[in-house]
């Protein structure tokens, strides 16, 4: 009986997400269906066999030793505010744990981008996964990106797609960015939940993420828009028309040559090896000139402390007024609060998620306290007592946890936006703060619904 109940909970979920659609006639079930059918197998792999949560745990190792990193130059400069290993002492505040360690992460992704490199990882893994999952190239990528890096970071490495990307597809990434899980906190969230759920928790929530947007805010992107832009085409200035694309130059060949280089060309053409690799080797002249790497390299580090305060300021303002609403609330009636009204909200997809009615309700009042304040709040709550539940309450409380979706997290993401995109992209994503919020709660519910579909 409550097999079928999670089963059908599946499809509610995604019901909702047909209901709340900015365009219904735009969504592409194909796609819908393609990946719920991979990630329910994904769910199964990663319940079933130990090798496929190694994965996860060894790509996450990856992005732990880069933080670890950044903590050897936050203690040099603030050594009272956290160890040199992240340790001794851990981060004293919010702003050391998940933004400080932006410092270096945004130089290092920029370092890559200015080489050519992580325009070319995104260009062949989103390739390989838009085919299979019939989504753009950048979305398809970013949902693997958001694995590993914050709601802070993620956006942040990709600030030349998303400056470079239309208004709406800015908005599916704010969407997506909910779901993200910073692979740092990964260790702190294994030490107060079940591991093996936690780290099922992380792939699936990626791939509900495109199941999610693509029928919440489904938007048609092109052939010619759907491009990896590479570090010259930020440098280009828009004169009256729109440069191609580095990605889209590749695809198409090289341009037609004036007619007097064509007898160069030929002569070139048939010099050998040597004007072979000369050819590889030579600079295209019609490509803008770099900027100087350390007059880039500086760009980058202020960009990172801009975001920074940017992303301070709009999580103490998003807190702050949550919590003067649950002043107003009590002060109507005294156990009225934004958490308590949330909880009630949730029982039902509680009850959805496969639990008998006290077990879902318990777990509604989690989710309400999750959504409101943040998931260590949460986790910090049932840590002591979710080893003693059963294994299928385990499994989609410990999924459902596992994400940065609340209301705190939608200041962060419109502040990291508007540190990095213009205006007329933030409107857009500001009109549609609502599908931001019931984005994170539908990828939770979905990717514990899926899990606990294998496990009772």
């Amino acid at each position: 009986m409550y097999l079928a109940l999670d089963a059908m909970g599946i499809m509610a979920f995604l019901a909702i997400g047909l209901v709340f659609s900015h365009g219904r006639k735009k969504i592409d079930w194909k796609s819908v269906g393609i990946l719920t059918v991979l990630n329910l197998a994904l769910a199964w792999v990663l319940t079933s066999f130990p090798w496929g949560r190694a994965a996860v745990q060894g790509a996450a190792a990856a992005f732990n030793e880069l933080v670890d990193v950044a903590w050897t130059g936050i203690n040099f400069a603030l050594a009272n505010w956290v160890g040199a290993d992240g340790l001794n002492p851990q981060p004293v505040n919010f702003v050391v744990s998940a933004l400080l360690p932006v410092l270096l992460i945004l130089p290092i992704f920029d370092i890559l981008t200015y080489i050519g490199f992580l325009p070319w990882v995104i260009k062949w893994i989103g390739r390989g996964l838009s085919i299979i999952t019939r989504r753009p190239k950048f979305e398809t990528f970013y949902s693997i990106e958001m694995m590993f890096l914050g709601n802070t970071e993620a956006p942040v490495v990709s600030k030349l797609q998303l400056q470079k990307m239309s208004p709406a597809r800015n908005v599916v990434i704010a969407m997506m960015t909910m779901s993200c899980v910073t692979a740092s906190i990964l260790a702190a969230y294994i030490q107060m939940m079940p591991a093996e759920y936690t780290l099922t928790a992380v792939p699936l929530n990626c791939l509900n993420a495109l199941i999610v947007t693509s029928m919440l805010y489904p938007v048609d992107v092109t052939m010619e828009e759907d491009v990896i832009y590479t570090y010259e085409d930020g440098l280009t200035v828009d004169a009256g028309e729109r440069p191609v694309p580095a990605a889209v130059a590749s695809e198409q060949g090289p341009a037609p040559q004036p007619a007097a280089s064509r007898p160069a060309a030929a002569a070139t053409a048939r010099s050998g090896l040597g004007a072979r690799f000369g050819r590889i080797v030579a600079r295209d002249p019609n490509r803008p000139r770099k900027e100087p790497f350390f007059s880039f390299l500086g760009d980058s580090i202020l960009n990172g402390g801009r975001l920074v305060l940017i992303v301070t300021a709009n999580v103490i303002t998003f807190v702050a007024l949550a919590a003067l609403i649950d002043k107003i609330l009590g002060a109507i009636w005294s156990p009225l609060s934004l958490e308590s009204i949330l909880g009630v909200f949730m029982y039902v997809p509680s009850l959805l998620l496969g639990l008998d009615p006290s077990a879902a309700w318990d777990m509604s009042q989690i989710m309400g306290l999750k959504l409101v304040t943040n998931e260590f709040v949460a986790m910090g709550r049932v840590t002591d007592v979710v080893t003693t539940f059963p294994p299928h309450h385990q499994a989609v409380l410990t999924v459902f946890l596992t994400s940065f979706a609340n209301f705190g997290t939608l200041g962060m993401i419109i502040g990291t936006f508007k540190g990095i995109v213009d205006k007329e992209r933030n409107e857009l994503i500001a009109k549609n703060v609502g599908r931001m919020l019931l984005s994170g709660i539908l990828v939770s519910l979905l990717s514990a619904g899926m899990v606990g579909l294998f496990v009772w």
